[in-house]
């Protein structure tokens, strides 16, 4: 079992890139990663709604510990030896901040990869998914 299980969006470009970038340094298999646009995904037996999930990154530790926000970024990086490269948010005066920018850039980010032109690799909203959890085909 791995030590951190990330619950992400994969239908997020920047997601997914963070994803597979935590991958690649995951040399040890400290990490799990679960796709909560998947087609099926509940998160009901994790206690937590698709629409919390969908606002910021969860993270379900082995020990049960379900870890929110950046706390969760925190732990990644950590556990695949990288802590160095969030360590803002290991600094108390700063973690509120950081956490308040970090979820207004979860909620925007289909419109900031747009103004970036990163959309053009998200994979099409199919099945409606993107209306249900964004709002519009779009993810507007």
């Amino acid at each position: 079992m791995a030590d951190l299980t990330l619950y992400f969006d994969d239908a997020c470009v920047f997601c997914r890139r963070e994803m597979a970038r935590l991958r690649r340094w995951d040399r040890t298999g400290r990490l799990a990663f679960v796709d909560i646009a998947a087609p099926g995904f509940d998160p009901a037996p994790l206690g937590v709604t698709l629409a919390a999930m969908n606002t910021e990154l969860h993270g379900l530790r082995a020990d049960g510990a379900m870890l929110v926000g950046t706390t969760a970024i925190l732990e990644a990086y950590t556990l695949v030896g990288r802590a160095w490269l969030v360590w803002p948010l290991r600094v108390p005066v700063l973690r509120p901040m950081l956490a308040s920018a970090y979820r207004s850039f979860a909620r925007n980010r289909y419109r900031i990869s747009r103004w970036l032109r990163l959309d053009a690799a998200r994979p099409a909203c199919d099945g409606g998914h993107c209306e249900i959890y964004f709002g519009g085909k779009d993810g507007a």
